[in-house]
């Protein structure tokens, strides 16, 4: 039966039309090199043809087969943009007519300064081809008895009421068209979108090569589920900063579009906006049910024991335990506030949590007040870090969002479990036992960290090792180091002495009398397959010593050889368990794995032997 593409359907669209849902033709797909996997069809109408993207999510569509050379298809959703010179039709959202057939007429290019005014839209019958009867439109008889397949689209399309009496109108005067987060992208000259803002990260400040700036961002979240990142700097934040409300619906459009920053955008879009002098951000005076408050992933306990260290996931949990919070001084030496709480989940397992900064005192201080008064709160995590420093843990970031007691169905779930038997049912901890120790210890011996090229990745590797010291250095063990107090933490930056003999810190800007010493060993490490130096800064020096570097500098100082040298050879060719700290760096211009002790015991033979009796298989 022959079938008709919608006549004049591409000049329509290329003049303005988003409303004639025409049916047209798949000449060619190609699969466009970018960072993003995008298809670009050509469409013909069977008189003219026009290059045209489609929309990520109609991907699939491609890969399936659905929409291939020669398919029909119709347009339900597009739009028109200018990229560079040239006009490119967006697809948005489409529907498969036919799969395939041969080339319906015989299409050329069109010609962009063609018009509808020159080209007037006809209600004739567009050229034809005969093709299997395997589509599910309605056939129309004609007035010569020939059946031709008319899609169910709208009238052929027609300048808006809105606009006839006003004249010309300047490009772009209308307003932009309201379309889902998941369809946005470059090639769109014109959009809106309608979200909810579900997280707002604090105003920071920068200085680089092009002096100083502010930033801030914030997180969207639409009715079908789409997110997206929108990121404000110096003028902009100005305007918007204040305007922002974490919960309320907003319209947003005139930003633009860049490749989103993984390492600092965990959203699941592969693009973020940036919003502009021109920018427009409106307040949805009405609330818009259809949009939900929050909307989370989350990853059972259990399964955060195999994500990669720095992924950002959702996790909840009944919280069963809140440590004080306690202050910490960061390496830029300014002070902050840490709290630690475990939590449990059906899967059987716990991990630890800790809370930085503000979520310290906010929902960290009536998390502690909760389980303090014998009640234990579902918690739910929405973009925490995880960590495997010891095992592994989650952390809060700067867009980490907490919500205690959540009204959803995984938190009844959870809830309702906890009170029937998840009360009284032991958890295994992914992060630390109840005595500090590491129920993910991974056992190496010398030789295989150089043979197994341990350190050498992006991160470092953590691994303990069974071995014994036989040899430290003695002529520079230890450094002289500042010894005031930033807040709660020592200085312990390098010291020299000024010119009046008084010792000098730069970091603090301050003189003063007497230094500290802290401990800088280079130590010989072996086991029954080799040898390697390790580095043990102080409170590894004071486990494998057993003495403060700056009593063995006295010690030495003052002559005293016979101590000091009973000091060193007392700490070798004992048995140890060492924590080693392994990770590729750079000296100069030369790659160097670098080990370092991070904790020094003394080997417990019972525990030891229960390890080995582990390791043998069972039968």
């Amino acid at each position: 039966m022959p079938v008709n593409l919608t006549s004049n359907g591409i000049p329509a669209i290329l003049s303005g039309d988003m409303n004639s849902k025409p049916l047209v033709q798949v000449l060619d797909i190609k699969l466009i090199a970018s960072s993003q996997e995008r298809y670009r069809l050509l469409l013909s109408d069977s008189v003219s043809t026009q290059q045209a993207m489609i929309a990520t999510q109609l991907n699939d569509r491609v890969k399936t087969g659905a929409v291939r050379k020669g398919s029909v298809v119709q347009l339900l959703e597009y739009i028109c943009s200018n990229v560079q010179t040239r006009k490119i039709i967006v697809v948005l959202n489409m529907e498969t007519i036919i799969p395939e057939c041969e080339v319906i007429g015989n299409p050329k290019m069109h010609a962009e300064s063609d018009t509808i005014a020159r080209n007037p839209v006809s209600n004739g019958i567009s050229q034809q081809t005969t093709i299997p009867s395997t589509n599910h439109s309605i056939p129309k008889k004609l007035s010569n008895n020939i059946q031709t397949f008319q899609p169910a689209v709208q009238p052929a399309y027609q300048p808006p009421p809105v606009y006839k009496s006003h004249g010309s109108i300047m490009k772009n005067e209308a307003p932009a068209r309201i379309i889902p987060i998941a369809a946005l992208n470059p090639y769109q000259g014109r959009w809106a979108v309608k979200a909810r803002i579900t997280a707002k990260g604090d105003l920071r400040r920068y200085n680089n090569a092009k002096g100083d700036g502010k930033v801030f961002s914030f997180d969207l979240l639409d009715s079908e589920g789409g997110e997206i990142r929108v990121t404000c700097f110096n003028a902009v934040v100005d305007r918007f900063y204040d305007t922002i409300e974490v919960g309320k619906v907003y319209i947003i459009s005139k930003g633009s579009l860049k490749p989103a920053k993984k390492n600092f955008n965990h959203l699941n879009n592969e693009w973020e906006i940036f919003l502009e002098s021109s920018s427009t951000v409106d307040l949805c005076p009405d609330e818009d049910s259809s949009i939900p408050q929050q909307q989370f992933s989350f990853k059972p306990i259990i399964e955060i024991e195999t994500a990669e260290n720095n992924s950002i996931i959702d996790v909840i949990g009944v919280v069963t335990s809140v440590k004080p919070c306690v202050p910490v001084q960061r390496k830029n030496g300014m002070e902050t506030q840490k709290r630690e709480l475990n939590l449990k989940d059906q899967s059987g397992r716990s991990v630890e949590l800790t809370l930085w900064g503000e979520f310290c005192n906010r929902e960290g201080q009536k998390l502690q007040e909760l389980v303090n008064s014998g009640v234990s709160p579902v918690l739910a995590v929405k973009a925490g870090k995880v960590n495997d420093f010891s095992g592994k843990s989650v952390g809060t970031v700067s867009s980490t969002q907490l919500f205690i007691d959540p009204d959803s169905p995984e938190a009844s779930n959870l809830r309702s479990w906890f009170d029937r038997v998840g009360k009284n049912v032991d958890s295994q901890s992914i992060s630390r036992d109840l005595q500090g120790g590491l129920k993910n210890e991974i056992r190496k011996t010398v030789s295989q960290i150089k043979d197994e090229g341990l350190g050498r990745s992006d991160r470092a590797d953590w691994v303990t090792v069974k071995a014994t010291i036989s040899f430290i250095k003695t002529d520079n063990f230890c450094y002289t180091a500042c010894p005031l107090t930033i807040g709660d933490k020592q200085c312990t930056k390098k010291v020299t002495k000024s010119g009046n003999s008084k010792w000098q810190c730069d970091r603090c800007n301050q003189e003063f009398e007497e230094c500290d010493y802290r401990y800088l060993l280079q130590c010989q490490v072996q086991d029954h397959t080799g040898l390697t130096w390790v580095t043990a800064f102080q409170e590894a020096g004071e486990e494998i010593l057993g003495c403060s570097a700056k009593e063995l500098n006295m010690m030495k100082s003052e002559g005293d050889d016979d101590r000091f040298g009973k000091v060193i050879k007392s700490s070798l060719f004992g048995e140890v368990l060492l924590k080693l700290k392994i990770k590729e760096e750079t000296y100069g211009e030369e790659q160097k794995v670098k080990i370092t002790v991070a904790k020094v015991d003394r080997l417990n033979y019972s525990s030891h032997t229960k390890f080995l009796l582990g390791l043998i298989p069972a039968k």
